[in-house]
């Protein structure tokens, strides 16, 4: 009897697995679920720790073995999505940034949002002119130390914050001037919705960033927002397409099909690749969810999408969950007493440096870049959500997909771009993951393991920073592992294109063997059936079969009269 009831307590007890969710101010929320658990339960068991009602425009993120980023879906267990071995992290973020930020019902839901921007900015994915730049850092300023007060707030105390990549102690100075004489008797709840209504007016308002190259091998970066589809290239946006403009999002392996429909009945399609089908798929997926959520009137209207066309095995998806419309209009409704709201206040941060009272960055000398660099990876590892970008990759994949490679080898001091005067643009800091010399170093020994000559620029930078031997042999073992998984991915794609054309012919031959037997049926036999005979009574039937079929019919059976006796004289 009691070794039944330990069996029973340790089936029980595998059953139940303990969950860990990184939140928006980088606390940690932990919770135990079932093993057939949904993504439901636990978003829903998350929401009541918050005391969040306004829970549609949240998700929560994780990261899969293969360190491709997803969101997790609420329709399917959360064991089978994750992949992975317990205990299980993931990270509580922003999935649909609101049309209007200001607009949102409750306070807790504008401040959820508000640390969400507050990360794009330090991550450097809200892009903005300087004097936007400091007025929104002055906000965050005043929102988490309040007024300025010459006792607390010594000369220089805005140095003490990192609110971006990287920035000067010019803008430092300005976002100071302003905290002291602009912002002065805010609330943190006045200072973060007036930081909302600024971030609202940005291009890149509610980017999420997905690296890929178009079709002439130019870098760039696709991303959904609440009002369209918008492609980065460097820091500039050079598509930008409406929500009602686009007709249909298509994958196939790393290919990724945007079809727009324009004034004019004009029609295009845009194509871009990803560094890897996975990462291709999760941007299909990203856009399909985002295009529900944003274009349509209700719910009702979703429905099942289609990542290939017919014969053509794809992936079939369905966004699950309410419209933006019918999310606002449940908010209105909301009658209860504002919930309590604790703010993270000057408290460390892991990932966003913006509440930290560390130093702001500077640049690193050359002899200490190894060591810099090793620190950042162990930083991604343990904060692999720090970012918002997706797909993460290691940094021997970030030499593909790094734009500007020039500019960067000469900036090599500097790998985080600075705020110039005219505009905030970090083109570095929005990659999914920082490139450091371990890139360079890789694509300067594939060059030379196939022969290729460098230039004086890149020997000039190769010296500055020699490996020893056993590092370049360790990096050239990895480049040919590399070189391997690229012929492998090539391979499984082009076996995948001839089992598509097969199945195709095969399913184009059924059809017609089924269409002539049909045809034999109806012509030669004398079936009684209703259905038949209706189909031989009509006069397109009768004069097909006099005029076509029964001449054909003859001119077969000379033929085979004609090679029956032939085989027989001979």
């Amino acid at each position: 009897m009691l070794s039944r009831l330990m069996s029973g307590s340790s089936r029980s007890l595998e059953r139940e697995y303990s969950c860990t969710v990184r939140l928006l101010d980088d606390s940690e929320y932990t919770c135990t679920i079932q093993r057939d658990a949904k993504g439901q339960y636990l978003f829903d068991l998350l929401c009541h720790h918050l005391n969040l009602l306004e829970k549609d425009y949240f998700g929560i993120r994780f990261v899969d073995p293969d360190k491709q980023r997803h969101w997790l879906e609420f329709t399917k267990s959360v064991m089978k999505q994750l992949r992975s071995q317990p205990p299980f992290t993931m990270c509580f973020r922003v999935k649909f940034y609101p049309t209007d930020p200001a607009a949102l019902k409750e306070e807790i839901t504008r401040y959820l949002v508000f640390l969400q921007i507050k990360r794009d900015l330090y991550h450097g994915r809200l892009l903005c002119k300087t004097s936007d730049a400091a007025l929104l850092a002055a906000y965050i300023l005043q929102a988490e130390i309040g007024d300025y007060d010459p006792g607390k707030h010594p000369e220089g105390y805005s140095s003490k914050f990192q609110f971006f990549p990287k920035h000067s102690e010019k803008l430092e100075r300005k976002i100071a001037e302003i905290h002291k004489t602009e912002l002065s008797g805010q609330t943190p709840a006045t200072s973060e919705l007036n930081f909302l209504r600024k971030a609202q007016t940005l291009e890149t308002y509610g980017v999420d960033p997905h690296p890929c190259k178009d079709v002439s091998g130019n870098a760039a970066f696709l991303a959904f927002t609440p009002f369209g589809f918008v492609v980065l290239q460097g820091n500039k946006r050079v598509h930008f397409i409406k929500w009602n403009e686009v007709t249909k999002l298509k994958f196939e392996g790393k290919t990724f099909y945007l079809h727009v429909s324009q004034k004019e009945e004009k029609k295009i399609i845009l194509t871009y690749f990803a560094p890897t089908p996975e990462a291709c798929k999760h941007l299909w997926k990203c856009g399909i969810e985002n295009q529900a959520f944003y274009k349509l009137e209700k719910s009702s209207q979703v429905r099942t999408v289609s990542s290939s066309n017919l014969f053509f095995k794809g992936s079939r998806f369905r966004y699950s969950g309410r419209v933006a419309k019918e999310v606002m209009e449940s908010s209105a409704k909301i009658k209860r007493e504002p919930p309590e709201i604790h703010r993270a206040g000057m408290v460390p941060s892991q990932s966003c440096p913006s509440i930290t009272h560390g130093p702001r960055l500077s640049s690193v000398p050359r002899t200490r870049r190894r060591a810099v660099h090793i620190s950042i990876m162990e930083g991604l590892e343990s904060l692999r959500d720090s970012a918002h970008s997706t797909p993460v990759r290691s940094s021997s994949h970030g030499d593909t997909f790094l734009p500007h490679v020039r500019s960067s080898r000469a900036d090599s001091n500097e790998r985080v771009a600075v705020i110039a005067d005219e505009a905030y643009s970090p083109s570095d800091s929005v990659l999914p993951t920082p490139v450091a010399e371990h890139s360079l170093e890789l694509m300067l020994l594939s060059r030379q393991i196939n022969g290729a000559t460098c230039s004086i620029e890149e020997e000039k930078e190769s010296e500055a920073s020699t490996p020893p031997a056993a590092e370049v042999e360790a990096l050239g073992g990895e480049l040919r592992v590399l070189c391997h998984r690229h012929g492998r991915l090539e391979e499984e794609q082009v076996n995948k294109f001839v089992l598509s054309v097969l199945r195709l012919l095969l399913v184009t031959m059924g059809l017609l063997f089924v269409l002539l037997l049909l045809l034999i049926i109806l012509t030669e036999s004398d079936l009684d059936i209703a259905f038949f005979r209706d189909i031989r009574q009509t006069p397109e039937f009768e004069q097909f079969h006099y005029q076509y079929f029964c001449p054909l019919r003859r001119w077969f059976a000379c033929k085979i009269r004609s090679v029956v006796s032939l085989l027989i004289d001979t």
